[in-house]
């Protein structure tokens, strides 16, 4: 997280200051300004842009690349990539004993319709393959796996995956990766205290007020209409 979430965190906020890394909905900004700061001046309709991308997307999409890589960075010795379509890594489960071959993911939210179906047929078709080698292979074996989450925040598309395959989220795929039930609270509880050294606040109100001009520019009769 220290090393290198929080600098590409901090990277890609920094670039909102430049209106082209937007498309904003004529329809529904500056309503959305006046839902938040009950008016549309340039530096609300700002924050109206800014913070989904600053708070939400853009970390989201930093740790979703980086989480195959955690992995095996912290775990170099007993994971491996996989050369296999649809399998990003290969382990030995703690609880079971079994070789496990695993896509990884990292929450419940990234999986949407037209991903089951992928995940679906990249999982068969390496079951088919993998019988037609004589692989010491059960369906238990192929697995989704999703970094965080709990099981109430399954969603139908990730129960849809369950319907035929294992799913192993949160505290259950850290435990059968590392073999330690604590480990995912540990985790945690470690970027939570990464955390602590953290403030952005004048970085993204800096942020704001440069995007505010921009859009001045480029809007002027938005907000003086």
């Amino acid at each position: 997280m220290r090393d290198e979430l929080i600098p590409a965190h901090k990277e890609n906020t920094l670039k909102l200051v430049n209106l082209k890394e937007f498309s904003p909905n004529p329809f529904i900004w500056p309503y959305l300004g006046y839902y938040l700061e009950g008016n549309k001046d340039y530096k609300t309709l700002a924050k109206v842009l800014v913070y989904p991308r600053a708070l939400g997307q853009s970390i989201s999409t930093s740790f979703g690349q980086r989480g195959q890589h955690l992995i095996t960075r912290l775990f170099s010795e007993s994971v491996f990539g996989s050369g296999i379509k649809g399998i990003d890594i290969e382990f030995i489960d703690k609880i079971d004993g079994r070789k496990k071959y695993a896509q990884v993911k990292a929450g419940p939210n990234v999986v949407n319709k037209g991903g089951v179906e992928n995940i679906k047929n990249e999982f068969n078709t390496f079951k088919n393959k993998a019988r037609f080698d004589k692989l010491d292979l059960m369906t238990t074996d192929i697995v989704f796996c999703l970094l965080y989450g709990e099981e109430g925040q399954k969603n139908a598309f990730v129960r849809a995956i369950e319907d035929d395959y294992v799913v192993y989220m949160g505290q259950e795929f850290w435990h059968r990766f590392t073999g330690d039930k604590d480990f995912y609270k540990d985790l945690v509880k470690a970027f939570e205290e990464v955390a602590l050294e953290v403030n952005m606040k004048k970085d993204i109100d800096l942020v704001i007020d440069e995007l505010a001009k921009n859009i001045e520019k480029e809007y002027g009769k938005l907000v003086d209409s």
